[in-house]
């Protein structure tokens, strides 16, 4: 009997479930129950607007700024406006970096205990670092309003410096609230979350979930 010719699997040709880019899903899912996945969501959410529109205005602003030297004139306001950007792309970025697990660990004394206790020191961690973003947003709030109190503007723009610095405690702000998430996650979860999606581990065995 002529056997019908099968479709090929995934390993066949080349595309496996861990080829998925899993930001894609981040924007719409959470691995937190309740009114903690929504908050979740929208840190999610607030993170990639910021990071999206900072690295597009600043390619734009950069492009723009080439032709005009090029072909017109420089614009005058390009080295100002990229270093809004710059502010807004960094405190988005710790944020972004929280959620999935990317700030840089010393892990030397944690890897040597076993999971209990490397668990509990995670949380601790977690809280430690949520307790120290928080008072960097309260201390960045209060050099916030006190710039807004002095006037000051900026040389080309002629705005407020105080608007080019309200990512400083939104990104402080955003990054204790990931904190605080991963460290409800590993309480309500048995396995070791290093965020609220990504469980432990390093390049080669560290996932999303």
């Amino acid at each position: 009997m002529k056997q019908e010719p099968q479709a090929p699997n995934q390993d066949q040709i080349g595309i496996s479930s861990v080829d998925v880019e899993p930001d894609v899903l981040a924007d719409t899912t959470s691995a937190l129950p309740g009114i903690l996945g929504v908050i979740d969501i929208g840190i999610a959410r607030l993170e990639a607007i910021m990071l999206a529109t900072g690295v597009l205005l600043m390619a734009a602003n950069t492009v723009a700024n080439v032709i005009g030297r090029v072909f017109f004139e420089s614009l005058y306001f390009s080295e100002e406006l990229n270093r809004i950007l710059i502010i807004l792309i960094t405190f988005a970025g710790i944020s972004y970096a929280a959620r999935h697990g990317r700030h840089i660990r010393m892990s030397a004394i944690y890897d040597t205990l076993p999971p209990k206790p490397r668990k509990a020191l995670t949380i601790f961690i977690s809280v430690i670092t949520a307790i120290f973003m928080l008072g960097l947003a309260w201390y960045s709030l209060q050099f916030l309003l006190t710039t807004f109190g002095r006037g000051r503007l900026l040389s080309a723009l002629q705005i407020p410096v105080w608007i080019t610095l309200c990512w400083v405690p939104l990104g402080f702000l955003l990054t204790g609230l990931q904190y605080i998430l991963t460290a409800i996650k590993n309480i309500i979860e048995d396995d070791i979350y290093l965020s609220t999606n990504v469980l432990e581990g390093y390049d080669d065995d560290e996932r999303e979930v």
